[in-house]
């Protein structure tokens, strides 16, 4: 019978930097576990000074452990902080009991959400750059309820002892099917530049409900239950504007608190769609006690992907989503002070989304030109081209035949219509 429950321990090492306190943390890790389907029985937040070397919690407070664990029948253990392949071994020794840390479980989660080729082989490879150290097991257990949908598949819990040479070939071919959904991607995004569409890339902190805005801008019915990591792949989709704009939009994956090392490597591709991104919407969870943390965590993410602040600055909306569960205006106005231009929305009930969308339309108007151009008869092709690229402000027919057209358009666009259609620009 497979494994129902689990014991979440948060270890508060004193010496750790703190951005948030214990109790967030274990609040934060008892959702992951949640969203692997497990029940959280017992979760407690263990102080101490300096962690074990051999278990990095206390023996004795490990064997307490063990003795609820067994009462409780074995449960999962999950340690919220990174263990070293000893120090889970030993664990496990003395709480007989499955112990796994962070890295671990969120790489459970991901292998659960991952939907496409690109998104199985990313967690694949982040899971076998994690097992580089270990080569020890998979976490197969966790599998009883997805069939063995995802990359840690396989019903039942088995040993898998791979020696490095096979692990590293493995990861060899992995990165070369990577590199080819790369440079497909590539070429997508060179399609979408060649064809003037700007693209915007839905960010946040995991569960932020992202997707449930990306469903109310474009009508696209992307996974959007209230679960952590619901969307792992890029989903493109098209987005129109009152202005008559178009953009592409694409939502990727939640943000956390010390993601590991191996899903940032791994989902660099995936994370691209971000970087190249003409303006990033970060979609926050206005209702979260820790907006402030999660917002710095997202930044933090955008800054090791090279954007720094000035860049950010630019290029990132404030979206503070799930504003129907504020009590009242002075919530508001305390998030206000912490993100001043932001829009309030609310994707479930459809409250802001107007707002959200003309924001968005100004943004991407920004810098716009205003430029009358004489069209005759046979221009209907750049007469065409100024209504798809631009937005025509006025329309008027002259005695002899031709139209005026004032249209509003960003430079690099106005560049383009200048070097396609010369003859009309000195008109």
């Amino acid at each position: 019978m497979g494994i129902s429950t689990a014991f979440v321990i948060h270890p508060d090492v004193r010496v750790m930097p703190l951005s948030r306190t214990p109790a967030m943390m274990l609040e934060e890790a008892s959702l992951l576990v949640e969203a692997i389907g497990l029940e959280v029985s017992f979760s407690e937040v263990v102080s101490f000074a300096k962690p074990r070397a051999a278990s990095f919690l206390g023996k004795g407070y490990a064997e307490g452990l063990a003795a609820r664990a067994e009462e409780a029948e074995h449960p999962l253990i999950v340690v919220n902080t990174a263990l070293t392949p000893v120090q889970q071994r030993n664990l496990e020794t003395i709480t007989n009991a499955k112990v796994i840390d962070r890295t671990a479980l969120i790489l459970e989660i991901f292998g659960a959400r991952a939907q496409t080729h690109a998104g199985r082989l990313q967690v694949e490879l982040a899971a076998l750059s994690f097992q580089r150290s270990r080569l020890v097991r998979s976490w197969t257990h966790l599998e009883r309820q997805r069939g063995g949908g995802g990359f840690l598949g396989g019903p039942g819990e088995r040993q898998i002892e791979l020696d490095r040479r096979m692990l590293m070939d493995r990861v060899v071919r992995i990165k070369k099917e990577l590199q080819e959904v790369e440079r497909t991607r590539h070429l997508q995004r060179r399609n979408r530049i060649r064809g003037e569409t700007p693209t915007l890339a839905l960010i946040g902190y995991t569960n932020a409900g992202k997707s449930t805005f990306f469903n109310r801008l474009t009508g696209a019915g992307v996974l959007s239950r209230d679960m952590l990591f619901a969307t792992l792949d890029p989903t493109m989709r098209g987005v129109a504007f009152a202005s008559g704009r178009k953009a592409v939009i694409a939502d990727t994956v939640g943000f956390i608190s010390q993601l590991p090392t191996e899903l940032v490597e791994a989902f660099k591709s995936t994370l691209e769609e971000v970087v190249q991104a003409d303006l990033l919407l970060h979609v926050h969870d206005a209702s979260s006690p820790m907006i402030a943390e999660e917002a710095e965590d997202v930044r933090a993410v955008l800054a090791d992907l090279g954007l720094d602040e000035e860049e950010q600055h630019a290029r990132v909306i404030h979206i503070l989503n799930k504003s129907d569960r504020l009590a009242d205006a002075d919530d508001r106005d305390a998030l206000l002070n912490l993100f001043p231009d932001a829009v309030f929305t609310s994707a479930l009930t459809g409250e802001g989304m107007d707002d959200a969308l003309a924001t968005i339309d100004a943004r991407l108007g920004a810098g716009a030109l205003d430029c009358t151009l004489v069209l005759g008869p046979g221009d209907g092709a750049a007469r065409a081209w100024l209504h798809a690229h631009g937005k025509v402000t006025a329309s008027a027919f002259n005695e002899d035949g031709t139209q005026s057209l004032s249209v509003e358009i960003d430079p690099a666009n106005w560049s383009r219509f200048c070097a396609r259609w010369p003859q009309l620009v000195g008109s």
